[in-house]
């Protein structure tokens, strides 16, 4: 407990100096760029960058508050843990290389934060030592090293620029010319934040502890990809890559959407929720507009954060069910977490006066604005609707419907060490989204739209609130109507079998390959002309030259006699 208050303590500090440091440089429109040159090569320098401007000190400044409320209320959730230093361990090299990928402006520099939170994410992923986590964990780093791998192919793309300081890049010309270094970036940021067709390790992901779901879901690892896209936003301006980010963004909304009222558990609906966020951010960030992706970015990290550590606080209190079929009627006995999470659904559907509606109303309503194709527009507002949708589903079956857990569930609010850190979050959750508006946006902007258009994203939240509720009511009193379309729900339930194609083919085709490589090469051919190659002559020879050296009068007579039929046979 003790290391929990000092690792809090020491974030927070640092969340407070990163805010008034990100208040100076927006008022003043100053930054401040640290270089260290490592060495230069056919006059490409290879340096170590450092950025520190409004943005990269606004988000560093939200990810420590975060992980600081996220180590306060892992004192109470883990409790019982046998390994509590090594989790905090962990998840304080996870902020350190959250931390060092926020402030790097570097391809190369930016690669260690990059790879350092797909190594400590596998690491908490896999850290109740399970089969379920063991494969959660693989699948889960295995789809980021394909972002890991598309970095080092920018890399190397980026050495005809000269440097690696994509900063100074991203407005020019020459950037955009290079197409094949922008797919590459946005294919990276891709598998970071889980768009399509990389959606399958991010509900995986949910093996990892709730207080580790908390801080990846909301600030972290997931985000990761969103961020170095919008730093990355100007060089995209116009390519074909920013139109076919947009349509996988736009279809990985919908089907988390969609995925997330098929979900029964609990932790996996709030992870399809942060999918659906992250493609609306994606979307809106394509579309041209990176600080309103940036905005909602910030936005979500606050009540996302609440909503898993309300769902954490409700398993914890539960007996670890996740089933929120098997919850209900937690209103009676868990009045605060109960409180929370409704106010995080409620900013998450986008609520007026809540941290959500500040964004997302703004995100939709410039989105209605631009030249948006009709495919996009649809999911945009099919994915809206269906927010709301599962938001008032979850509501329902958990908090709202019939006492359904075991007589033998102990559930209150009794643990001080969670709640404090929920009512933290949830002043954020409320205060939050009017702050980050008058801060990032100070001016007025006039969105001139038709009646039709702003009723829009009104009607659909409430068409998507009263169908969750009213026909999930009816699904407990009446025959579920699901079952007469079986095949179609589990298509959508399923991420529309993203899972299973995701780990078919690595299983039938990469491993299997793998294995094969590693009969045929490291096994077989490099091992018989290499290590145990070498190892095996050097043997021989060595026990030759042993017996060469014991002075036994055989060996000389046999070299003798061999050397005399040599010369017979030359002579």
């Amino acid at each position: 407990m003790k290391m929990n208050l000092t690792s809090m303590v020491f974030l927070l500090i640092l969340s407070t100096s990163s805010l008034v440091c990100s208040f100076l440089m927006l008022f003043s429109g100053g930054s401040y760029f640290i270089e260290w040159e490592i060495l230069s090569l056919n006059s490409c320098s290879l340096e170590m960058a450092l950025i520190i401007d409004w943005m990269s000190m606004m988000f560093m400044s939200f990810v420590t508050f975060i992980s600081a409320m996220v180590l306060f209320y892992s004192g109470g959730y883990m409790s019982g843990d046998n390994n509590m230093n090594r989790f905090m361990y962990l998840v304080l090299g996870f902020v350190a290389s959250m931390g060092f990928l926020i402030i790097s402006p570097n391809l190369v520099s930016i690669l260690v934060g990059w790879d350092g939170l797909g190594l400590v994410s596998y690491a908490l992923v896999i850290y109740y030592q399970n089969e379920k986590s063991a494969n959660a964990g693989m699948i889960t780093a295995l789809s980021n090293r394909v972002g890991d791998v598309a970095i080092l192919l920018s890399i190397a793309l980026m050495f005809s620029l000269g440097g690696w300081n994509f900063i100074f890049y991203t407005g020019s010309t020459e950037i955009r010319e290079i197409i094949g270094l922008c797919a590459l970036v946005v294919l990276a940021g891709m598998t970071k934040s889980a768009q399509i067709p990389f959606s399958a390790w991010l509900p995986a992901a949910m093996a990892a502890p709730t207080p580790v779901s908390a801080l990846v879901h909301s600030s972290t690892l997931v985000t990761a990809g969103v961020y170095l896209l919008i730093r990355f936003s100007e060089a995209l301006d116009g390519t074909i890559v920013q139109t076919v980010l947009l349509l996988l963004a736009s279809l990985t909304m919908f089907m988390a959407g969609l995925g997330a009222n098929f979900e029964t558990d609990l932790k996996k609906i709030i992870a399809l929720s942060t999918l659906s966020q992250l493609g609306v951010m994606m979307s809106i960030l394509a579309m041209g507009w990176p600080e309103l992706a940036f905005f909602h970015l910030l936005a979500h990290a606050l009540f996302k954060a609440l909503l898993f550590m309300c769902a954490g606080a409700v398993i914890h209190s539960a007996g670890d069910y996740q089933d929120i079929r098997a919850m209900g009627g937690l209103v009676s006995f868990m009045p605060l977490s109960v409180m929370s999470i409704n106010l995080a659904n409620l900013a998450l559907c986008g609520t007026p006066f809540l941290a959500g509606f500040y964004s997302k109303d703004l995100i939709l309503e410039v989105a209605f604005f631009s030249p948006l194709n009709e495919i996009c527009f649809w999911l945009l507002a099919g994915a809206t609707g269906l927010t709301v949708c599962y938001t008032f589903r979850l509501i329902f079956y958990s908090l709202s419907g019939d006492y359904n857990l075991s007589s033998a569930a102990g559930v209150s609010d009794e643990d001080s060490t969670m709640t404090w850190p929920m009512i933290m979050l949830g002043v954020g959750a409320v205060a939050g989204g009017a702050s980050l508006s008058w801060l990032i946006f100070p001016a007025p902007c006039m969105i001139c739209l038709s009646l039709d258009f702003k009723l829009l994203a009104l009607i659909v939240s409430v068409l998507g609130g009263l169908g969750g509720y009213l026909l999930n009511m009816m699904s407990v009193n009446y025959t579920l109507k699901s079952l007469g379309s079986y095949s179609l729900v589990v298509f959508a339930g399923s991420m529309w079998f993203m899972p299973f194609l995701s780990t078919r083919g690595v299983s039938n085709g990469v491993l299997i390959l793998g294995s094969l490589y590693q009969q045929t090469g490291d096994g077989g051919w490099s091992e018989y002309y290499g290590g145990q190659g070498a190892y095996s002559f050097f043997s021989k020879t060595s026990g030759y030259l042993q017996i060469a050296q014991d002075n036994s009068v055989k060996v000389y007579m046999v070299v003798l006699v061999m050397w005399l039929v040599a010369l017979l046979i030359i002579i």
